[in-house]
């Protein structure tokens, strides 16, 4: 170690904030953030460390610190400026699969669409859902339920899909803001958990239909009823609470990580995040700051309700994200974090046998 950046350990404070290591070109190699700046920065050159760590403070030559009112207000700032600065000894997400949603547009005609961008655009945004294929059958199964604006919405003849239902139809006539309003809380039911309701919705429909010597319709509307089954027997139900959120936990081998992020949409498990990394310092801190990063990417949809192991801060992640954070003690959730927990431990085996392999194959 340099003797000037020895004194210069001698002058850190008992401070919250974010720590900057620079190598001897200025180039940034990490950026960490601690409620203790002291305690945290020491530990790097004052303990023996092992793999990334030690390939870091090999190439430590100077660090800068920026000290906060808080730790929240310093992971926050760690964020930002991992975004800004992409650190090659911070932990990146990795190219991943881009999750799809589904979303009713903010304009006066409003649109059902499929996207794979969430945007701050006043826009309703539900999901993620794993499958494309799955999304698009329920896109067009609400839109022949709960037609939304279909066409560009310009009043003249009328389009093809109000001619097929599936159109609300200002291309054919004025359509006030409570009919879209009533559309769009239909919608908004369904995709929060209503599929039961609508099912009896449809069977109460059918029926009439028979009863009216309707039979052609009725036959419409049992296709419909085979379509929404399609689009919900693949989400095996897990939990009764209907409620939305997402499941994390990790597993930890040396310096070696693996996280999960399990999503969760009434009731159902959608889809997943799978992560393994080699990491530098505490790896509580290090989740933590994954956890904010991960759902500041413009493809991931902030949860109604987060649920982590007890390793992590709650109250910091829930200030930072601005969401429910907790820690299951019991029950249908304690079982379902267990379950993440597993899937965690064996994609960290799962990499140390592919590590093994390679090994083998140089050999």
């Amino acid at each position: 170690m340099e003797t000037e950046l020895k004194q210069k350990l001698k002058t850190l404070p008992e401070r919250p904030g974010c720590y900057i290591y620079r190598d001897r070109k200025g180039e940034i190699l990490y950026i960490g953030k601690s409620k203790n700046l002291k305690k945290r920065v020491k530990s790097y050159f004052t303990k023996t460390q092992v793999g990334k760590t030690a390939r870091l403070v090999r190439h430590i030559y100077d660090y800068e610190l920026i000290i906060t009112d808080s730790e929240q207000e310093a992971l926050l700032l760690e964020m930002t400026l991992i975004m800004k600065y992409q650190p090659p000894y911070n932990v990146m997400l990795k190219d991943e699969i881009r999750y799809s949603y589904l979303k009713i547009t903010n304009e006066e005609n409003p649109h059902l669409e499929v996207t794979k961008d969430i945007e701050k655009d006043g826009a309703l945004y539900f999901g993620p859902y794993a499958s494309r294929y799955l999304v698009a059958e329920t896109q067009e199964f609400l839109q022949k339920i709960y037609p939304l604006c279909h066409c560009s919405g310009k009043k003249g003849r009328p389009c093809f899909y109000y001619h097929l239902g599936m159109c609300i139809g200002p291309c054919a006539r004025d359509v006030t803001k409570g009919e879209y309003d009533a559309q769009i809380k239909r919608i908004s039911s369904f995709l929060n958990g209503g599929q039961k309701d609508v099912k009896r919705d449809l069977e109460k429909r059918m029926q009439l239909q028979m009863d009216n010597l309707e039979f052609e319709r009725a036959k419409e509307t049992h296709e419909l009823m085979h379509v929404l089954d399609r689009v919900t027997e693949k989400q095996k139900v897990i939990m009764r609470d209907s409620g939305h959120r997402d499941v994390v936990h990790f597993a930890v081998s040396g310096q070696f990580c693996a996280i999960q992020v399990f999503f969760v949409r009434n009731g159902a498990i959608v889809g997943r995040s799978a992560n393994v990394f080699e990491f530098v310092s505490d790896v509580n801190n290090m989740i933590e700051s994954f956890l904010l990063t991960f759902y500041h990417h413009p493809n991931h949809l902030l949860p109604k309700e987060l649920l982590v192991p007890e390793q992590l801060d709650t109250k910091l992640l829930a200030n930072a994200l601005g969401i429910k954070v907790r820690v299951p003690r019991k029950g249908e959730k304690k079982a379902l974090l267990e379950l993440v927990h597993e899937n965690a431990k064996s994609a960290l085996a799962a990499h140390f046998k592919m590590l093994d392999y390679a090994d083998e194959l140089e050999d």
